[in-house]
């Protein structure tokens, strides 16, 4: 089945075809008709299957044909929730570029920004908000938000939202919410508490389900490397200078370990983008924008970050730390191989992270292929980085260091 064969305008199906798409993604093809007929929607996907497109589509459908055929009808008419800014910012591209031409106006709006000007963009024009939790309660707070004509609520990546502690803010938000809904929920993990919170809120929905034996994208080819804590520094960076054409997404644990990670790459002068959740949001932006154009090629990110990355150059995702939780690891490899791409995932695994890396095979239901080094290998990666890191200074603070052990030695004789 085609695009051209769904029921949507001429300027919506121009849109879908200025993007390249032809065919339908598996989630696509079968979330997309029910959501036109107002069914509620219990979707788990892969990341990087077209989740977005799969509700951005129908959406724009139905509020077009809202506004040429319900003219009194004006005001708010869908409303998405996403956990983090990245995200916000990646669905609004989609929206937009999809609603060019059929007259719906989207706005996406996030935190980490002045609340002022974006109230100034509340009109009665818009159709379509994306925006985080916060963001929406800071809103609501001001009573500058109306939310009595939506009609279609989306909680995407509502799995991260539950971890993330805004639970009780979904909660507040579909309290505003006067009439009658249809809602989707999509994600591309789901567990018991995610399954409970998804039937509290929606009415006998559609559930889709795509692999989900096996969450983990087949675009994507995925194994790890067990490397000693101390020393996976340096085989990043023999990585990144034996492929010069791969585009790297670095993933660490925390942000200390994330600026840790970026200032060792500059010592040995590899630059590298950095991304994590307490950057000021245009330094976000402007590190995403720069990855997008292909200005760096490596970024270090962290997890909060994860699934706001919707970048279909990604050649490699290289798993610095292993995640605490095992659904993380989905979302990470997720960065490559999407849509039709092949990618590559390895994981740095040090020997304190073998449990981590049972829990993800577990989640998986998959043994995750052993890059094997030997010991010569390993040697040679280390012999290699450090000479290439002993500079001028690096020679003088290691002959300090051996005469403050020497002085050391005779100070003990003594």
């Amino acid at each position: 089945m085609k695009f051209s064969d769904y029921p949507l305008s001429p300027a919506l199906k121009q849109s879908i075809d200025r993007q390249g798409w032809r065919r339908p993604t598996d989630i696509q093809y079968r979330a997309i008709r029910p959501i036109l007929e107002d069914e509620d929607i219990l979707a788990i996907a892969q990341t990087g299957t077209g989740k977005t497109a799969a509700f951005a589509i129908p959406i724009l459908q139905k509020l077009q044909e809202r506004k040429e055929t319900q003219w009194r009808e004006t005001g708010l008419g869908c409303l998405v929730m996403v956990p983090t800014r990245e995200l916000a910012l990646q669905l609004t591209e989609v929206f937009t570029a999809l609603a060019d031409g059929t007259g719906v106006k989207v706005l996406g709006l996030t935190g980490g920004v002045e609340i002022e000007p974006q109230i100034a963009q509340l009109t009665r024009e818009l159709d379509v908000l994306i925006t985080t939790p916060g963001r929406m309660y800071d809103l609501l707070g001001r009573k500058v938000l109306r939310l009595e004509r939506v009609d279609i609520l989306v909680l995407d990546e509502a799995d991260l939202m539950l971890d993330l502690g805004f639970i009780d803010d979904i909660r507040g938000v579909i309290g505003h919410l006067k009439r009658k809904h249809q809602t989707l929920f999509f994600s591309a993990t789901i567990d018991e508490k995610i399954k409970k919170l998804a039937y509290s809120l929606v009415r006998n929905p559609i559930r889709i389900q795509i692999s989900p034996k096996d969450p983990v994208s087949k675009q994507v080819d995925h194994a790890v490397v067990f490397i000693a804590m101390d020393d996976k520094r340096f085989f990043l960076e023999r990585f990144i200078k034996e492929n010069p054409e791969a585009k790297l997404l670095v993933f660490t644990r925390t942000r200390v370990r994330a600026e840790r990670v970026v200032k060792a790459l500059q010592r040995v002068e590899l630059t590298a983008l950095l991304l994590h959740g307490e950057l000021q949001q245009r330094e976000r932006e402007d590190a995403l924008t720069a990855f997008r154009a292909g200005d760096e090629r490596v970024m270090v990110a962290t997890d909060v970050s994860a699934r706001g990355i919707d970048i279909a150059d990604v050649t490699h995702v290289i798993n610095y730390d292993l995640p605490e939780q095992p659904d993380y690891y989905v979302h990470r490899v997720g960065r490559t191989g999407r849509g039709k791409q092949r990618g590559v995932a390895y994981s740095f695994c040090a020997p304190n992270e073998v449990p981590l890396l049972q829990a993800i095979e577990q989640y998986t239901g998959t043994t995750i292929r052993i890059v094997d080094l030997n010991r010569s290998q390993y040697r040679e990666t280390l012999t290699l980085t450090k000479l290439d890191q002993l500079g001028l200074q690096d020679l003088l603070d290691e002959t300090e260091e051996v005469m403050r052990k020497k002085k050391g030695r005779k100070k003990g004789k003594l």
